[in-house]
């Protein structure tokens, strides 16, 4: 099922992910793993694996949340 643009979050949701996200960013400019990166944050390897993809290709412009973005690689 896919979800309206942003998952259905409340833009505090958004917010709150979009945090998330930057946190990680932090992690991959440390050098960490994303398995790490996934234990600390309390997410999905495979949510950090995109993140750091995004990162790699667009640096922290890149990493943000983009609505839609959920929907990738489905």
């Amino acid at each position: 099922m896919r979800y309206a643009q942003g998952g259905g979050l409340t833009p505090q949701g958004l917010a709150a992910r979009e945090r998330v996200r930057m946190l990680a960013v932090d992690g991959f400019v440390r050098g960490e793993k994303n398995t790490a990166i996934a234990i600390e944050l309390r997410v999905s390897v495979r949510s950090v694996e995109r993140w750091r993809r995004s990162w790699r290709e667009g640096g922290r412009q890149g990493a943000p949340f983009r609505p839609g973005q959920a929907a990738e690689g489905q």
